[in-house]
């Protein structure tokens, strides 16, 4: 009888310890396997919630952007004062977007908020629409607040004269994926990307529009958009055909408008 019973409890231990492992092991390869997603197909916008659990909030979030600004709130809103300096260029192709992480010391300051510039990329088309309006790229600067909340700057778009700043960012884009390149010989001022009137904005609490589409993002979208060719939207089009989310639902929210 002791035999048996040591031979149950023995197979009882086992059983739960193999259970044990397999989920351990499911949680160490979900956490540890490399995250595919894209715009389109299988790995689409549609199924981002679907492909990992921390992307759970693009799924099941509340609070997702992009957006489509329409209604809005008049308001007296802060002033964004920019306090950008230059800094040697780190490009990367990340296989979605071309990003440019920006060296410490730039930021901006929102009443007594501030945030520090980490990088700036682009969406073509853009990815939120204003009354219906779609432009043809935007430009994100993402900030980081001292409590890990971002702070991000949209800057539209649209075909017209040749940028000058753009055109140096497109002729140092690496087309190999992943790796960061460093042009230390080469400095650009974050400044370049701004519009003429950077008081006239929309502002709201969204999200990131890429996975895990954290709802930590605190959106100042500059109704001025920039100036750039028909060759240098060509250009960005031909390496990333689209790369902007759709919009989502706005379940309520408030879009204030600066008067």
């Amino acid at each position: 009888m002791k035999t048996l019973k040591y031979l149950v409890l023995t197979s009882t231990f086992l059983f739960f310890s193999s259970i044990v492992a397999t989920t351990l092991f499911a949680e160490s390869d979900e956490h540890n396997k490399p995250e595919h997603w894209s715009y389109e197909g299988e790995c689409g916008p549609e199924h981002w919630g679907d492909l990992i659990h921390k992307n759970c909030k693009c799924k099941l979030g509340d609070m997702q952007s992009p957006i489509g600004i329409s209604t809005t709130q008049k308001a007296k809103l802060d002033s964004i004062n920019f306090h950008y300096y230059a800094t040697p260029l780190k490009i990367i192709n990340n296989g979605h977007t071309m990003q440019i992480n920006y060296g410490c010391g730039s930021s901006i300051s929102i009443g007594n908020k501030r945030y520090e510039l980490i990088q700036f990329h682009f969406h073509c088309p853009s990815e939120h629409k204003i009354h219906g309006k779609s432009y043809d790229m935007e430009a994100h600067l993402v900030h980081k607040g001292a409590h890990g909340e971002l702070a991000v700057i949209a800057v539209f778009m649209e075909e017209g004269k040749e940028n000058d700043f753009i055109k140096t960012l497109w002729s140092n884009f690496p087309k190999e994926q992943g790796k960061e390149y460093a042009h230390t010989d080469l400095k650009i001022n974050a400044n370049q990307i701004l519009p003429k009137n950077t008081a006239a904005y929309y502002t709201y609490h969204g999200s990131l529009t890429t996975p895990p589409c954290s709802e930590i993002v605190n959106w100042f979208v500059l109704k001025t958009p920039i100036q750039v060719s028909k060759a240098e939207l060509e250009k960005f089009a031909s390496i990333f055909k689209r790369d902007a989310r759709p919009i989502q639902p706005q379940h309520g929210r408030i879009v204030k408008e600066s008067y």
